[in-house]
């Protein structure tokens, strides 16, 4: 089992901008002692800068979840100083270009698995070991999904393919966590408002007949909510997966 939200330790990737920025926020809000994540400290500084301004517990700590290393001594220093990881929010992640999948570098490919897939993995690993050890033992690792881990958009093969992957993640992780307390789930979120989604409201996204449109977006801090809900939950109770999104986004129907 784990302790309660009061003092819990969260670990989020890719918290210094986005959903991972907002979503620290609201983890430290609800109790717990964030660990911010990611690779640039000036970013990281100032959403902790935001969370100790509002009362809260939170540390920053420079990681590319690409590199073996560095995803080792994230964890290495995390339990060092703050004694155990109880969640893990796996939020680094990155886009890709709107190209023709004829015209897609392999460099590009593999920065984009690098990043979604290998980082996640990495990340998910590290945080097992520490939650296998503790006492006591357990914890909550929740992925950050996409709708595109479900139905892709248009020229999109290596973040659609890296988004498929993180769910059979997802899975596997459950599966391989549950008889250690280990809880895992993945949230899917569809069009929140971050420096992701500029294109959607202009010049508009892609659409699988070849148009662009503008189309609707949800505040990162509905998603925030909803991963601080997934948190919440007693360690014999997961959300193995849930989607967010704007209401009057294209998914459903889509292509």
């Amino acid at each position: 089992m784990s302790p309660s939200p009061s003092g819990a330790v969260a670990v989020i990737t890719g918290a210094g901008s986005g959903v991972g920025a907002v979503t620290a926020l609201a983890l430290a809000d609800a109790g717990y002692s964030v660990v911010l994540a990611g690779r640039r400290l000036d970013a990281l500084r100032e959403t902790e800068g935001r969370i100790r301004t509002a009362g809260g517990s939170a540390q920053s700590i420079v990681c590319d979840v690409t590199d073996e290393r560095s995803v080792t001594s994230l964890f290495d220093a995390t339990v060092a100083q703050l004694g155990r990881v109880d969640l893990l929010f796996n939020n680094a992640g990155i886009g890709m270009a709107d190209k023709d999948l004829e015209e897609v570098a392999k460099e590009e490919w593999d920065q984009v698995i690098a990043t979604n897939l290998t980082g996640v993995f990495l990340c998910t690993r590290e945080a097992v070991r520490a939650m296998k050890r503790q006492q006591p033992s357990g914890g909550r690792i929740i992925n950050n999904g996409s709708i595109s881990a479900h139905v892709p958009r248009p020229n999109s093969i290596a973040y659609t393919a890296s988004k498929h992957a993180v769910t059979g993640m997802t899975r596997a992780t459950a599966l391989d966590g549950r008889g250690f307390g280990i809880a895992c789930g993945q949230i899917d979120i569809g069009n929140a408002t971050t420096p992701m989604t500029e294109a959607m409201r202009g010049p508009g996204t892609r659409q699988a007949d070849g148009s662009r449109r503008i189309e609707p977006t949800i505040p990162a801090a509905d998603v925030a909510r909803a991963v601080v809900y997934m948190a919440s939950l007693p360690p014999e109770a997961n959300v193995l997966f849930m989607t967010v999104m704007a209401t009057g986004m294209p998914y459903v129907g889509r292509g």
